[in-house]
């Protein structure tokens, strides 16, 4: 995967604002991906505090003093609550986490909005060509491990075979997880992981037979043809004919 047009557009620009598509939003400040939000990876704010980094009191401090004005992340550090280093690695994180949903193929629409900032203001600024390409390198990973990716969307289940076979503590914490009804994201919030880790986990047990690797859905047939009743109408009427018989009935009024 090469960097989509329109974000290469948008960084040979320098554009500021957000880049909105159908499973996230990819945040821009001078050509740069300054950060990036997807429902399906757990944001910033849980990696700080699942995690045990920051009170989950310290970030809602945060969020209400600094977040009108955009200075979350200045303002963490400033008042001590993390290191500079601390908010730089956790925000890497998040961003390169949320942008591999963002820019997964996707045939929905693609918006910018011009001078969109997000609260938590720059932290480490990202070309968008090296977040482009870090994307495709988990991307290929994950299909290395285990080319089934309805793995990574539907609910986690376990087989008989986890009963006997030893896995790592990472793996060890997803299982223990794995209910039948949380899906990897699900299990991500709850862990404070990123959820790429924890796709990463779960096709690596799929592959191993220790949870299931769901059937891909079966695509629908097409509905048969409805019987033709009527005969269809020229797609290019006889414009000449239709003249004659319009001035055919004007002439015997």
């Amino acid at each position: 995967m090469t960097i989509s047009p329109m974000l290469a557009r948008l960084a040979a620009e320098q554009a500021t604002g957000a880049l909105l598509r159908d499973r996230g939003t990819l945040y821009l400040a001078d050509g740069q991906v300054v950060h990036a939000e997807s429902p399906a990876a757990p944001g910033i704010d849980v990696l700080l505090t699942a995690g045990g980094r920051l009170p989950a009191e310290g970030w809602r401090d945060a969020l209400d003093q600094a977040g009108p004005f955009g200075r979350v992340g200045r303002y963490l550090v400033d008042s001590g609550r993390v290191s500079g280093g601390e908010l730089e690695i956790c925000h890497l994180g998040a961003l390169y986490d949320a942008a591999f949903f963002v820019l997964a193929p996707s045939s929905g629409p693609t918006r910018f909005r011009y001078g969109v900032a997000h609260w938590i203001g720059t932290v480490r600024p990202v070309p968008a060509e090296a977040v482009a390409r870090e994307t495709l390198r988990r991307r290929l990973l994950l299909d290395r491990l285990w080319a089934h990716p309805e793995t990574d969307t539907t609910p986690v289940v376990r087989t008989p075979r986890a009963l006997d076979i030893p896995v790592a503590p990472r793996q060890r914490d997803v299982l223990d997880l794995a209910d039948g009804v949380r899906t990897p994201g699900d299990i991500a919030r709850v862990l404070g992981r990123p959820a790429f880790h924890t796709l990463v986990d779960v096709r690596r047990l799929a592959a191993a037979g220790i949870v299931e690797t769901p059937r891909p859905r079966a695509r629908a047939s097409p509905p048969p043809a409805a019987p033709v009743l009527f005969a269809e109408t020229p797609a290019d009427p006889d414009i000449a004919l239709l003249r004659r018989v319009r001035d055919a009935l004007e002439a015997t009024l």
